[in-house]
């Protein structure tokens, strides 16, 4: 009691007021959080029922089991693309490529643009050159192609960070025993850096996951289990967008936005722990 008493004595009046600031800024952001997962939990779960978990989607259920698949789908493929591209990138940025070159340059602001421009721009730019330019049309794989340049900033920046804070101590290590340039990254540092790559493709699979405005023109609007990568599809978000613009199923679409913030929170924590176990064996 007499070091806390101690401790709030040397405290500045504008100490205290900074000290005030940052804790409201904290309760305000674990409030906004918890108001908007109360307010989605009370008016969805009360029309959560077998009907939404049917098949096939018909004006009588509201399924929303296709765009369930559809979302898993999409956040593999997009991930699949995705994470090679951005990590080999951060690679090279960190490990190759000479500090202050102006290809490095342009790469980190080719990145930077990337990451500040409108989803919206993105789906524009699936349509014209995904869907016909290439002639796949609105499509699982168009989309995902989409997703995938929209994550690729994000998969780069963290990548790239976490192979920074690995130390040089570590490199250095792995010289001396005769090792070379690429047996060091991929046995040294890319195992040291994996926490921090997979907290870039966390985010990445909530950026995917809440996605709409630029699977409107990639990927289409029809409700349906994939039959191919071709094929035309809804994500969970993207049907729910469609179930509140039309007016008719406004309930069922708080439903599905429950089970929308289910699978976040279930993609979430299955990420964490296999980013701890995979930390763990490192030790």
């Amino acid at each position: 009691m007499k070091s806390f008493l101690l401790f709030v004595s040397r405290k500045k009046p504008s100490d205290w007021v900074r000290f005030l600031l940052v804790w409201a800024a904290g309760i305000s952001t674990i409030a906004i959080l918890l108001y908007l997962v109360i307010f989605i939990l009370v008016r969805g779960i009360p029309h959560i029922n077998p009907a939404l978990f049917e098949l096939e989607y018909t004006p009588e259920n509201q399924s929303l089991l296709p765009a369930l698949i559809t979302t898993v789908l999409m956040v593999f493929l997009t991930l699949l693309i995705a994470v090679p591209f951005g990590v080999a990138t951060a690679i090279y940025l960190v490990e190759y490529a000479s500090r202050g070159s102006r290809l490095v340059k342009a790469i980190r602001m080719t990145t930077e643009t990337l990451a500040g421009i409108p989803s919206i721009v993105f789906g524009l730019f699936g349509y014209i050159f995904f869907c016909s330019w290439l002639g796949w049309g609105k499509s699982i794989l168009a989309g995902s192609s989409t997703l995938a340049i929209m994550i690729l900033p994000l998969i780069i920046r963290t990548t790239e960070e976490s192979l920074k804070s690995i130390p040089d101590a570590y490199r250095e290590g792995s010289f001396a025993l005769g090792a070379g340039r690429l047996r060091t990254v991929f046995r040294v540092i890319l195992p040291s850096a994996t926490p921090g790559i997979f907290a870039g493709v966390i985010l990445s699979v909530g950026r995917i996951v809440g996605e709409t405005a630029a699977l409107l023109f990639t990927i289409g609007s029809v409700i349906q289990i994939p039959k191919s990568l071709y094929s035309q599809g809804r994500t969970l978000a993207l049907h729910v967008y469609n179930l509140a613009t039309e007016g008719l199923y406004t309930n069922q679409a708080y439903a599905t936005a429950v089970v929308l913030l289910v699978v976040v929170l279930c993609i979430n924590w299955l990420s964490s722990r296999a980013e701890r176990k995979f930390a763990d064996k490192l030790k």
